[in-house]
């Protein structure tokens, strides 16, 4: 998967174009990535680490290296929006190792239980009102790992950050829309997915 910003935003953007659609994404995404977390607290440590190095409510299992990750790939991709981001999901894995610790099973049973919702929700906001099939579907692994930095773009993109690279995306993002609709008149209305320029190599 590249690293390049506005590619991996145009290819995630051109599946997420319905306003509906995008909102239910905004609500729902940060959910999932979340209790995805929470649910991989449950691991046990992977790396024993010394005392002197250990982070409270951060040990090194699943919720916690996951996190690392997806922090550290947003702030490769994009350094201010990324480091921006990071405390954000690194917080919330320490309050979800906090809530495991706690709470046990009846946070892993709230956190399962919105994590199935979202992705519900998620299916019909592309169903109804996308009318167009995920971009997992395409690419599993990009748009898992590219969901939350979409959403989290924005977001800044609604407060003003950027306005270029917004205005440059919100075209290209049209135009793939475009497309595909085409696409579909051209297959008898049919939901079949097109081959993206937007999709990087």
């Amino acid at each position: 998967m590249s690293l390049n910003l506005e590619r991996q935003l145009l290819f995630y953007g051109s599946y997420h174009h319905n306003p509906v659609n995008i909102a239910i994404h905004v609500t729902c995404v940060p959910l999932i990535l979340m209790t995805a977390l929470l649910l991989g607290t449950n691991t046990p440590s992977f790396i024993p680490l010394p005392e002197a190095m250990a982070v409270k409510n951060l040990p090194p299992n699943a919720g916690t290296l996951a996190a690392v990750l997806y922090s550290t790939l947003y702030i490769l991709m994009e350094p201010v929006a990324g480091g921006l981001v990071a405390p954000l999901i690194i917080g919330g894995t320490a309050y979800a190792n906090h809530l495991t610790a706690t709470y046990g099973a009846t946070a892993n049973t709230w956190a399962l239980g919105l994590h199935i919702f979202s992705w519900i929700a998620q299916f019909i906001g592309h169903g109804v009102f996308e009318g167009r099939a995920p971009a997992l579907l395409d690419n599993l692994i990009q748009a898992v790992l590219l969901a939350p930095f979409f959403v989290w773009m924005e977001m800044l993109f609604f407060l003003g950050y950027r306005p270029e690279l917004k205005h440059r995306l919100d075209g290209a993002i049209g135009a793939e829309v475009q497309k595909f609709q085409e696409s579909k008149k051209v297959n008898g209305g049919s939901a079949k997915q097109p081959h993206s320029t937007a999709k990087p190599q």
